[in-house]
């Protein structure tokens, strides 16, 4: 649970500690516009992605179900600075599916809490799994870092990939492919391209 008197303390702590008057005009209310917005961002704290896949519906087709471009945003724990992009989920349902909105609400389960990328895309890989548990997942995200973009090495429109496999996933390169082809992008593509070779 966010308490939001800390965080105004700690803000107009941070903004004397850089030097601003936090008595002027512009920054009077920053302290508690911050502390709402934390409540917002950083949701997934309370929140449980058992909520969200326990919803399940009985299938006899257990062909692959893919669920693209699931845009994110979060924040990177180690500068707090944001990280945003797309995740991409598949899996092999066994005898039951989830409600599509659910993967989206799993991904933002995880992402509206300081996070890295990489156990971002592990924790919902898992918690597909144990959860939903179908016979396999595999999950992909795509982001960009505003700690790499904006301070630091200073290389926008750089982005990471960070890929969870589980399952029927694992070590089975034509079930991968088929899962690259259908999310496609140029991230995709080299993936591809360098299997190929």
């Amino acid at each position: 649970m966010v308490n939001q008197n800390k965080i105004k303390e700690a803000v107009k702590l941070f903004l004397e500690g850089i030097g601003e008057d936090t008595a002027r005009e512009g920054l009077i209310d920053t302290p508690d516009r911050i502390a709402r917005m934390c409540t917002e961002l950083f949701s997934g704290m309370d929140d449980t992605a058992a909520e969200h896949l326990s919803k399940t519906f009985s299938v006899s087709n257990n062909e692959i179900v893919v669920e693209k471009d699931i845009v994110f945003y979060s924040i990177c724990e180690h500068h707090l600075l944001p990280f945003y992009g797309k995740a991409h989920i598949a899996y092999v349902p066994d005898g039951k599916v989830v409600g599509l909105s659910k993967l989206a609400r799993t991904v933002d389960t995880y992402a509206r809490r300081p996070q890295i990328q990489e156990q971002m895309t592990v924790q919902i890989a898992d918690a597909v799994m144990k959860y939903l548990k179908p016979k396999g997942v595999m999950v992909m995200l795509e982001a960009e870092h505003m700690c790499m973009t904006m301070r630091g090495v200073r290389k926008p429109g750089s982005s990471t990939v960070t890929i969870a496999r589980r399952g029927c996933f694992e070590g089975n390169s034509v079930l991968q492919d088929d899962f690259f082809r259908i999310i496609g992008g140029d991230a995709v593509n080299k993936i591809i391209e360098e299997r190929d070779l």
